[in-house]
């Protein structure tokens, strides 16, 4: 796992607070719900395409 992968789940994170808290004061509370949940899937995906090369990574070295 590299640094840049770090450095997209931090920049994610921060972009949806930031879209967040501007809705949020603009009294959109609803749609700032829906950005935190979409901000929260981006980073699911992107962590479960990590675990799954850290899946063939393993079959390659146990050569199965």
């Amino acid at each position: 796992m590299g640094t840049d992968m770090i450095i997209k789940i931090a920049g994610i994170g921060l972009l949806t607070f930031i879209v967040c808290v501007i809705l949020k004061r603009s009294d959109r509370d609803d749609i700032a719900q829906f950005a935190t949940l979409a901000g929260l899937i981006i980073v699911i995906v992107l962590v479960m395409d990590m675990v799954g090369g850290l899946f063939d990574t393993i079959k390659d070295i146990l050569s199965l």
